[in-house]
């Protein structure tokens, strides 16, 4: 008999989407049976902005309580949203190879972010784009926003608003509060949007440019997703299990595990003004790590590199910490509000 899987998620669609492709992969890695369990968290309850929330688990306690207690057997999550921390119990016992990192601009009239006029509108929800949007522009005037991706389009000014449907699976996900029926519409000029989030929902054409990494920086584990499990079950002698060894991505996982190092050595949260992006290069799988660290308006911006031998979790770990500590050396805490001291 196959075992019976059940996997948590979000009830957006870009959350079912991304649950989806995962638990494509793992059927067809093993003799499973998926089912699909849907958990709101309090990001989806809650409209105020990330900052006022605290940032960091907003979108991932609910789900962890879900695999703790039972009512699902794997969560799936926006490895970016994962607080840095351990969660007891549980593991992160797959991350599948990388979307695009990148951050993109989707604007009216197909412009890039050295065409918008001064004083355009561009809406974004991450303090991160914001500093960094700031530091590029500060001609801009740069809006807080909430919602699924489709409202976010939808504020765009002249968009037309039969392109602007959440996704594929639109009509069957429970709405976010943050696409609420008052929302605006074509109140802004621009906004920014996770490369990787447009493109698992067929929304690659709304992107009028593409941010390269040392333009602006993405978050730590922009692109990627965690699979989550109960510990024990990892390392049970189980199809799941094994399904979770072969769908993990050695190169990505490395990658993150090093992006995530530099945040938990400042003790910086998901939102906090603090991007990275990491990268296994040449034939010696040698890892490529940047990151920057901005002040919250712009004024100043500091980035920072490392290249090292990244064999394994621990190397990688230990090179994203030794980059953190080039950026303290240097100040980041001085420019972003973090929790670590010198």
């Amino acid at each position: 008999m196959p075992q019976q899987v059940r996997i948590g998620t979000r009830a957006s669609a870009l959350a079912l989407t991304q649950t989806g492709h995962v638990a494509d992969a793992l059927a067809s890695l093993g003799d499973l049976t998926v089912e699909t369990v849907r958990v709101r968290t309090q990001g989806d309850l809650v409209r105020a902005s990330l900052t006022t929330l605290g940032g960091t688990g907003v979108f991932v306690t609910a789900l962890r309580d879900a695999l703790l207690t039972g009512r699902c057997d794997v969560a799936v999550h926006s490895l970016k949203d994962l607080p840095t921390g351990p969660a007891a119990g549980l593991v992160v016992a797959a991350v599948p190879a990388r979307a695009d990192a990148r951050d993109a601009l989707c604007a009216r009239d197909g412009l890039t972010l050295a065409l918008l006029p001064a004083g355009a509108r561009i809406g974004t929800g991450s303090p991160r784009r914001a500093a960094q949007l700031r530091a590029l522009r500060p001609d801009v005037e740069v809006v807080d926003i909430r919602g699924n991706v489709g409202t976010r389009l939808g504020r765009v000014r002249g968009l037309d608003p039969t392109t602007v449907a959440d996704g594929p699976h639109v009509g069957t996900a429970a709405p976010h509060p943050g696409a609420a029926a008052d929302a605006p519409r074509g109140d802004l000029d621009a906004v920014v949007l996770a490369a990787a989030g447009l493109a698992r929902l067929g929304r690659l054409d709304a992107v009028t440019e593409l941010f390269a990494p040392d333009v602006l920086a993405p978050a730590p584990g922009q692109g990627a997703l965690a699979v989550e499990v109960r510990t024990a079950d990892a390392h049970a002698d189980t199809p799941l299990a094994a399904a979770l060894r072969a769908l993990d991505d050695p190169p990505t996982r490395r990658a993150v595990v090093a992006e995530r190092a530099v945040l938990a050595r400042l003790e910086a949260g998901c939102a906090a003004p603090i991007g990275a992006w990491g990268r296994l290069v040449g034939a010696d799988g040698a890892l490529e790590l940047d990151a920057v660290v901005a002040a919250v308006d712009g004024s100043r911006v500091l980035r920072r590199g490392i290249r090292g031998p990244a064999a394994d979790d621990a190397a990688a770990d230990a090179l994203g910490r030794h980059l953190a500590e080039d950026l303290l050396d240097a100040g980041a805490a001085d420019l972003a509000p973090l929790g670590t001291t010198r």
